[in-house]
């Protein structure tokens, strides 16, 4: 069997790599290429074909900028699905990419299966249509994504969440590693972690401000996770005369130590809280990108906690109000003895129940070697 898979951002770097190490446990002679990250490569044993740090554009404003590079990847992909003639494409999440090459891949009778579902609940609802009529098989891993789905009589795997399989493999190494602060020379200070997005844009927007809502609070030490797509040159001008220190490859680790976070919208909101790390949700966009999705976007919250709970469990700072002042003012109420630092860890307890025990890569692998 041959299998090409394209992952456009960091967090299909992980969950393909865990879709990769399953599939190979099912079929060891199977053969693998992809677009990808380092961790996938690192399963597959191979190098990614295209490396998903010359993939990250963010936001309406960044697209048009870079539509000629956009225009040159999907060609140089066709190209490169061409020359390897899978008997499947599985494309893991990042819908503004892999909805085209769905499209195309179906022009070329190669068999597309969709793993992380586009957010259609969210906002470009008729992304459905595509879905239905270019995607044979669409994993969901949340239990709205089913629901929601079956409006359209379009029936989906509900596989349940990787995240979890990725937090507990996390896990299964912790008794290998060394203690965290000692390892990392780190002062016995509690942490919070700071952890400002993956893509240039959202970092440099962001992190500015979850620094400055830091001040005054002597008693704790502020780690970034830095972003694997990022070099530390990129980070320098942030935390020159701040008491932040930074950190590559050890999310996990730092969320696994942490008392409380800062966190930008998107997955890394569902691992802190897998994590059961008390959270603040803080997001900036471009003016223009800000105005432009609040027209499309129809759902109520930017948190995947929230959108799950359909309710509000963790604070939203967005835009104007993710300023230094309330930030602080979140933030203190969910430290130790925070008024509100109990409420979400009850939560938490019960978003995990609701997300099932995991095993969704083990799930996808065996439908496709199926």
């Amino acid at each position: 069997m041959k299998l090409f898979l394209i992952a456009g951002e960091a967090s299909g770097d992980l969950h393909g790599s865990n879709l990769i190490k399953a599939l190979k446990h099912k079929n060891p002679s199977i053969d693998i290429a992809f677009w990808g990250g380092d961790l996938m490569s690192k399963e597959a044993n191979i190098a990614p074909l295209k490396h998903y740090k010359e993939l990250a554009f963010m936001g309406f404003i960044e697209v048009i900028k870079n539509l000629g590079k956009i225009f040159e990847n999907f060609k140089s992909c066709k190209d490169h699905i061409t020359e390897f003639k899978p008997d499947a494409i599985v494309l893991i999440d990042y819908p503004g990419f892999n909805l085209r090459i769905a499209k195309w891949a179906k022009s070329q009778n190669i068999k597309v299966y969709y793993y992380i579902s586009p957010k259609v609940w969210a906002w470009k609802e008729n992304r459905v249509y595509k879905i239905i009529k270019y995607v044979d098989t669409l994993f969901t891993i949340f239990p709205f994504e089913t629901a929601f789905f079956k409006k359209y009589n379009y029936p989906v795997e509900y596989v349940g969440n990787p995240l979890i399989d990725a937090i507990n493999n996390h896990k299964k190494e912790l008794d290998k590693e060394l203690n965290f602060k000692l390892k990392n020379n780190l002062s016995d200070k509690p942490i919070i972690a700071l952890l400002p997005g993956s893509r240039r844009q959202e970092v440099s927007t962001k992190l500015p401000v979850m620094l400055d809502s830091t001040k005054n609070l002597d008693k704790y030490q502020f780690i970034i996770a830095g972003a694997p797509s990022l070099e530390l040159e990129f980070y320098k001008p942030f935390i020159e005369n701040r008491d932040a220190t930074i950190l590559f490859g050890q999310t996990y680790s730092i969320l696994e130590n942490a008392e409380a976070a800062l966190v930008t919208s998107g997955t890394a909101t569902l691992e802190t809280a897998l994590f059961k790390v008390p959270q603040v949700v803080c997001y900036i966009a471009s003016p223009i990108s800000y105005a432009i999705a609040k027209r499309l976007i129809k759902i109520k919250f930017i948190s995947l906690v929230n959108l799950i709970f359909d309710k509000e469990i963790v604070r939203e700072l967005i835009q104007h109000d993710c300023n230094p002042r309330l930030i602080r003012e979140e933030l203190n109420s969910l430290l130790i003895g925070g008024h509100k630092r109990e409420v979400q860890l009850k939560a938490y307890d019960q978003l995990i129940d609701m997300l099932g025990n995991g095993s969704a890569s083990e799930k996808v692998a065996e439908f496709i070697c199926r």
